[in-house]
């Protein structure tokens, strides 16, 4: 059973009942009862405040930057092989070991740890991303809500949430549904069969342009199917949001087989993320005496992937002196990866080298400037070095080219911090908090930073200038509440 209990949903299905429920007063006035066609824009803030809301309360929330920048990394090539390429698209993982995927409104795709570790190949993978990807592309969720038209604005906030929470986490959605008391919700609970067979089209056709093996996709849900009869009435949770069909399957191997067959090895990094998540998922003695077996017995996928989690294993256990001895042999294969270079850079400032540490952080990201979890370790390290002047410059460059990237923010706040800078400290948490969508905490933020007298009249301005726009925006967030109820 999925246990992603996103306190959104929990708080949602409780107040359901309510002619003001707390989603009505979360999210943005859907306009009147009889307009049910939400833009993009609208479907992008509902997503990104439900999105928000999972990755500041969700306990399952897999907040690991390695982990994050390889499904982004897949599903961003997936996006720009699809029908909608400059589509907005963010990808994340839930720590749970069932298999499941779900899209949210505008373009959030969440994956549980389940389906990248049973996924046989890197092709599988991006079947089940190509196959979301397509929900969002088509607009399924938009469309399936636009069928109820008569409905009120609660009851079709309402079934946003029953569908969400179904997608992510059955007994929220029960509850969802019971609280609602709207018999309508359980119909929208799975996707029609048309919709999932427009999404296995355009998600086949996604997969074979991005360059993945054409059976990948009917792989993946054929083992589903077979998954399917051995659990019964208890089916994977997949199968409960996306009902299988034989006639589903059968499409996607007949169009496979009128694809020339092309062999596709799977990215390093699909192997090390796999690799990564087995060491999370357990305890570190056990993943590194599974690993030391898989190397001694030479029985893996990839020596680089058992390699790296057995030097990854050891680490987390502590015993850096043997995780260093495994980070050279692993570096001894000539394999490259941002994966790799980060382990190798965390192992020796465990050792206490940190310049070594930085000098591999630096190389790097001159190699693999796109990676967010280099950046942050690279970061991190100046900040445990007391590096501070250098660790703003970076960040500053950083920001430049990532924006939107609370991440960035939270530590250009420590550094400002530690150098004593108050109101660039709490100006920079406050664009942390912001891009998080906690946009109380970010006013509080500029209001400490307006207090903090020690910064100069250009400085003060900026934030003067922040603190009405943040304060703009909470005035038009109340009266959406206050329309939406």
């Amino acid at each position: 059973m999925i246990r992603i209990t996103c306190a959104a949903f929990l708080a949602i299905a409780v107040a359901l009942g309510s002619s003001r429920s707390l989603l009505a007063d979360e999210l943005p006035d859907l306009g009147d009862a009889a307009r049910v066609d939400l833009s993009p824009q609208l479907e992008h803030k509902i997503g990104e405040r439900i999105f928000n809301d999972i990755r500041l309360h969700e306990a399952s929330y897999v907040d690991d930057p390695d982990i994050s920048d390889y499904v982004n990394l897949l599903g961003g090539r997936l996006v720009a092989a699809s029908s909608n390429p400059a589509g907005s698209f963010q990808f994340f993982v839930i720590r749970d070991n069932t298999i499941n995927a779900f899209a949210m409104f505008g373009g959030f795709i969440g994956v549980n740890t389940g389906t990248l570790l049973t996924a046989q190949s890197e092709s599988e993978l991006a079947g089940v991303l190509a196959h979301e990807i397509s929900h969002v592309t088509q607009s399924h969720l938009a469309r399936q809500m636009a069928r109820e038209k008569q409905s009120s604005i609660a009851t079709m906030i309402a079934m946003a949430v029953g569908v969400l929470a179904a997608r992510s986490n059955s007994q929220v959605a029960s509850a969802a549904i019971a609280s609602a008391q709207a018999g309508s919700i359980q119909a929208q609970l799975a996707y029609s069969r048309d919709f999932e067979r427009e999404a296995d089209r355009f998600g086949f056709q996604t997969m074979i342009k991005a360059g993945y093996d054409a059976r990948g996709m009917g792989d993946f849900f054929g083992r589903m199917q077979q998954a399917g009869r051995v659990y019964e009435n208890n089916a994977p949770v997949y199968m409960r949001s996306h009902p299988l069909t034989v006639e589903r399957i059968s499409d996607m191997e007949s169009r496979a087989q009128n694809v020339p067959y092309r062999q596709v090895a799977g990215s390093l990094d699909f192997h090390l993320v796999r690799a990564r998540l087995r060491v999370q998922m357990g305890s570190s003695g056990e993943a590194a005496g599974e690993f030391s077996r898989q190397l001694r017995e030479k029985k893996f996928a990839s020596e680089a992937g058992s390699r790296y989690g057995l030097a990854y294993a050891l680490l987390k256990a502590k015993d850096v002196v043997a995780a260093q001895k495994e980070v050279d042999a692993l570096l001894a294969l000539k394999v490259s990866s941002p994966m790799i270079a980060g382990l190798a850079a965390e192992t020796r400032a465990a050792g206490g080298d940190r310049a070594g540490a930085l000098n591999i952080y630096r190389s790097a990201l001159q190699r693999f400037p796109q990676s967010r979890a280099l950046a942050y370790g690279y970061a991190d390290a100046l900040l445990a070095g007391r590096q501070y002047d250098e660790a703003l410059r970076f960040l500053d460059s950083e920001l430049q080219l990532y924006s939107s990237d609370y991440k960035l923010y939270g530590l250009q706040a420590k550094t400002f911090a530690a150098l004593g800078k108050r109101l660039q400290q709490h100006r920079a948490q406050a664009e942390s908090y912001f891009l998080l969508g906690q946009l109380g905490p970010a006013v509080e933020q500029l209001q400490f930073a307006q207090q903090s007298g020690d910064g100069n009249f250009f400085e003060q301005s900026q934030v003067d200038a922040r603190l009405r726009e943040m304060r703009k925006l909470q005035l038009e967030e109340a009266k959406e509440k206050k329309n939406g109820g």
